[in-house]
């Protein structure tokens, strides 16, 4: 399940620097690493179950929980935020980042976020015209529905992998089938 998260989050990083949605390095950047941290912890849980080695399986255990508390409260947190939240949220990102900016200025077709300035820059196609709309109400309309989305799909991620755990505890303790019979680890 991780690889496939893991190679899901490389893949669409991938493909939004490729089609030029998404020109921040620091999101396609983020993106791909946490997707090769995934494909490393899910290695190290493959290698560990293939070869019964406690050790690995232990460590596989904890980053896996640890996992788990991340993506659990981020998952509740995108899935208890309010209008009013969510609108703060949104201006405080526009603010501080010229390339989300930009980018979201150039894929929405909007200028400034709660008014429209002639004066400030625009990289929007409605620009050229002067008959642009504020970026806020079109991004606060999709806000509230992707919050909701990535909440829910987190959610229902993070309780299989609390699955994980619990069956990584449970196959941890069993005796090695390759073992010597008599030894118990």
């Amino acid at each position: 399940l991780f690889q496939l998260v893991s190679l899901l989050l490389i893949g669409i990083a991938a493909w939004g620097i490729g089609f030029g949605l998404i020109s921040s390095f620091r999101v396609v950047g983020v993106a791909i690493a946490v997707g090769i941290f995934l494909f490393i912890i899910a290695l190290v849980g493959l290698i560990g179950a293939v070869k019964h080695h406690q050790v690995l399986l232990f460590f596989y255990m904890i980053i896996l929980l640890l996992v788990f508390i991340v993506q659990f409260s981020v998952s509740c947190a995108c899935l208890a935020l309010n209008k009013e939240q969510q609108s703060q949220l949104l201006e405080v990102g526009w603010n501080n980042t010229n390339s989300a900016r930009t980018d979201i200025e150039r894929n929405l077709n909007c200028c400034g976020f709660r008014v429209f300035d002639r004066n400030e820059t625009c990289y929007s196609d409605c620009f050229r015209s002067l008959q642009c709309q504020p970026c806020a109400p079109i991004i606060e309309e999709y806000s509230g529905m992707v919050l909701r989305f990535v909440g829910g799909i987190g959610l229902f991620f993070s309780f299989t992998e609390i699955l994980g755990v619990w069956l990584t505890y449970r196959y941890r303790n069993q005796k090695d089938p390759r073992a010597n019979p008599s030894a118990f680890l």
